[in-house]
């Protein structure tokens, strides 16, 4: 009998393990964690991106980033010009098995518009929503605006019966320490459930067999571990410790390239890397802020050496920018591209000029978790700075720390990196860095400027039905922008990520959003 027993017991273990190995395992390793389970705490691209596995929208991007149906199957828009109906996808429900209805639209909309959401500034144009039927939901604009589509790729749909259940109808914050339920439960539609969930460790994700769409991957389960240290990602992918990181670092790629086990993927992100001022009456010093005044903007930015920074730093693997939006993107012209001319002899004449004392000592806050090799950068920039007779102080710490002297103005001079998601449009940045703090309007607008003739451009181009008339009128905002030096931009980053030999199909998308429901193993 006990050879028996241990015969049978033998063989469920075998049967145990080739399961396991039959099972498609994507281990992501990424440069950081999400923020939080809830998808409307913090305009983070990553937190958002991450959490489209688990919930979705009424319409989405495709392969080819192009907006198809997703919750909702058609819409139109009615005879007043600023109401959409939408007409809802039938027998889709979220992952506790929970029906999808109008009702979810509507409680969703209105959490994600809250005055009190981090997010609310993704939904610029909403004025409010109502239940036409089970299957059928009108949403009303301030006017005419020709981007709600964009919007609502971003904008992911809650089980209004789940929020109500556990007090979760009000929206969570990360920049502002506000937690709730849905900050660590999560219940979507989308085609991954989330299995379980250890801040800054590991979180679970395991696919949804009941999802309305039919699956064009073929994973089983998603781990998804922040592994912040370049040198280990690096060797956990070397050693098929984690088989896929969506930020492989730019020095190590030849190394990654050489290996037998890896194949390396590489594009340049839509992201623009800037560097953000001050507007306020004061520095966190207490001395009066000079960074208020152009002449004093410019001089720090022809003290950026920004070859030194493209070839040393960045491997030669970023583009240089003179436009706050990259080339792809609606609004962009060549004549907003040029570059200034590196001269820190200038630099000193300017601030000589407008009378910045020797020495002058401000917060340069950078993240060390947020861009590609955004640490390293920051150094070099602060150098660069110091050579002008300035005294940059250099605070580097992760984006939890960070994000909230951000958004409160408790620093001086940040880096900030914009992709124009979700709209994928120039008008993005407009409204959400470039416009004065308005209701939905300037949520990014961390410096706290204010220029009212901009203002009305980007609130024209809000309202223009036109295409190329938009695209004008956010053209002339941008050169404004770029005259005003509001932010200097930097770069457009990088993005290269990595994968191991067993993961056989990983679409690399411009944005530098995975999207796995298009990924497979081999095998």
């Amino acid at each position: 009998m006990k050879l028996r027993h241990l015969m049978l017991a033998t063989a469920a273990v075998a049967a145990l393990s080739a399961t396991a190995q039959a099972e498609n395992v994507l281990k992501w390793g990424a440069n950081r964690d999400i923020g939080s389970l809830d998808p409307y705490s913090f305009g983070d691209s990553f937190t958002i991106n991450v959490l489209n596995h688990v919930y979705e929208g009424l319409v989405r991007y495709n392969k080819d980033l192009k907006i198809e149906p997703a919750l909702a199957e058609s819409w139109e828009i009615l005879d007043d010009q600023i109401t959409w109906r939408f007409k809802l996808r039938e027998g889709v429900t979220f992952h506790n098995g929970n029906p999808f209805t109008a009702e979810d639209v509507v409680a969703s909309l209105t959490r994600v518009s809250h005055e009190t959401s981090p997010l609310k500034g993704n939904l610029p144009a909403y004025v409010s929503s109502r239940v036409v039927d089970d299957l059928t939901v009108d949403i009303t604009l301030n006017g005419t605006y020709p981007l709600l589509l964009n919007d609502l790729t971003n904008i992911h749909i809650f089980d209004k019966e789940w929020m109500t259940e556990n007090d979760a109808l009000m929206p969570t914050d990360v920049g502002a320490g506000t937690e709730g339920y849905a900050t660590y439960n999560a219940n979507g539609t989308g085609p991954f459930v989330v299995e379980s969930r250890q801040p800054d460790a590991k979180t679970v994700f395991v696919v949804n067999p009941d999802w309305w769409d039919e699956p064009q991957h073929n994973l089983d389960r998603i781990e998804l571990t922040p592994v912040n240290s370049a040198a280990t990602r690096v060797a956990a992918l070397l050693s098929g410790e984690i088989s896929f990181t969506n930020d492989a670092p730019v020095q190590d790629l030849p190394r990654l390239a050489a290996a037998p086990n890896v194949e390396v993927l590489e594009g340049v992100d839509l992201r623009t890397v800037m560097i953000g001022f001050p507007f306020r009456d004061t520095l966190t010093t207490g001395e009066p802020n000079p960074f208020k005044e152009k002449p004093v903007r410019e001089a720090l930015y022809k003290a950026i050496d920004l070859d030194l920074i493209h070839q040393k730093v960045m491997r030669g693997k970023s583009r240089n920018a003179g436009a706050t939006v990259a080339p792809p993107i609606p609004g962009y012209t060549e004549a907003l591209d040029e570059l200034p001319v590196h001269d820190p002899d200038a630099s000193k004449a300017l601030l000589a000029e407008a009378g910045v004392p020797e020495g002058l000592e401000f917060e340069f806050n950078c993240l060390s978790d947020g861009l590609v090799n955004e640490e390293q950068f920051c150094q070099a920039i602060a150098s660069m700075w110091s050579r002008i007779g300035l005294s940059p102080k250099l605070d580097v710490a992760p984006r939890a720390v960070q994000s909230p002297k951000r958004t409160n103005g408790k620093t001086d001079v940040y880096t900030l990196g914009w992709a124009t998601l979700p709209l994928l449009d120039s008008y993005s940045p407009l409204l959400q860095i470039f416009h004065s703090k308005d209701g939905n309007a300037g949520v990014f607008n961390w410096g706290g400027w204010s220029y009212p003739e901009l203002d009305a451009l980007i609130d024209a181009a809000g309202s223009e039905l036109d295409l190329d008339a938009r695209l004008a009128l956010q053209t002339q905002a941008l050169e404004m922008v770029k005259d005003e030096m509001i932010m200097i931009p930097l770069h457009q980053q990088p993005m290269a990520w990595a994968v191991t030999e067993g993961v056989a199909e990983m679409p690399l998308f411009p944005d530098a959003k995975p999207r796995l429901w298009f990924a497979k193993m081999g095998g």
